[in-house]
């Protein structure tokens, strides 16, 4: 029996965003499909520590992955670990969970985004700029003819710290930081929402008619980055149903006010599966699914 361990920097070296969104992608369409096994997650002290599983019928692996999240200060703000394991053999891999999570997040966006988006969307506003930010970023510009990111997020200095980073990353990007959300969402045609924030971070006014949004940010009900009217006018698609009427304080409020029905919540692997997406306004609302996890961590197990 052997154990293989993987670093933050080994998972970046081994998986690109490329190769991440496509991974994820069929593992949205093979939870459509019924292929995976899932429970709820188990989230402890208030959402603090999370614990996720999942089993993969088609070919009896499972992942199991430990998080703490820790947004006040601490650096790395998530950490943790993924461990793999195949019914077939008694190897086992153990990754860095942090590098997993902000990679598959950004690619589940990234997947969002290739069928929602309009095909020309070139301009980002890209909302936080902490531990999950810099992938989403990534997954834009793997996915559209992306020309300028503008960063906007509490710390100037962090978010010029990230643009730096981000236009050495991404070439032929004009990549700024902004200081206002209101000044550059009537521009932006992608919006990709970072943030714990537990207040709405801008209105349903200030939108362009045609734009799509990747909420990703809070997983607890009482964050909250978009406000009910937003969900009400928007197509809003989820990477899972039952987790996102749990853990999203979004969803959960629009549907307690009456703004959205559950029956308005179309699953992402759903909609690849059918090849159906809207267009004007959409949203994807992710809190984050195992499935995500295990589609980057068998990425690992073939390495």
């Amino acid at each position: 029996m052997g154990t293989s361990i993987y670093s933050a920097e080994q998972v970046r070296a081994s998986i690109g965003m490329a190769e991440a969104i496509a991974a994820v992608r069929d593992g949205f369409i093979g939870l459509a499909r019924g292929d995976f096994e899932v429970p709820v997650r188990t989230a402890l002290c208030d959402g603090r520590f999370l614990v996720m599983s999942v089993h993969h019928r088609p070919t009896a692996t499972a992942m199991v992955k430990t998080l703490s999240l820790n947004f006040e200060g601490r650096v790395p703000a998530i950490d943790g670990t993924v461990v793999w394991s195949d019914l077939a053999g008694t190897d086992h891999l153990v990754a860095d969970a942090a590098a997993v999570t902000t990679l598959r997040t950004g690619a589940a966006s990234g997947v969002a985004t290739d069928l929602l988006a309009p095909p020309n969307a070139s301009h980002c506003l890209l909302i936080g700029a902490g531990a999950q930010a810099a992938d989403q970023a990534r997954a834009m510009y793997a996915v559209r003819p992306l020309q300028r990111l503008t960063i906007v997020g509490r710390s100037a200095g962090r978010a010029q710290a990230l643009a730096n980073q981000l236009a050495e990353e991404l070439p032929r990007v004009s990549v700024v930081v902004g200081t206002d959300v209101r000044d550059v969402l009537g521009d932006a045609d992608l919006v990709c929402c970072a943030t714990t924030s537990t207040e709405p971070l801008f209105e349903l006014e200030q939108l362009r008619p045609e734009v799509h949004i990747n909420a990703i940010g809070s997983y607890r009900p009482t964050m909250r980055e978009l406000p009910d009217p937003i969900l009400a006018d928007a197509t809003v698609y989820v990477d899972e149903v039952e987790p996102v009427l749990q853990e999203s304080g979004e969803v959960i409020h629009a549907i307690a006010a009456g703004a959205l029905a559950e029956s308005e919540l179309t699953e992402i692997g759903a909609a690849l599966l059918s090849g159906a997406a809207a267009t004007g306004r959409t949203v994807f609302k992710s809190v984050g699914v195992a499935v995500q996890d295990w589609a980057v961590a068998q990425l690992l197990a073939r390495d």
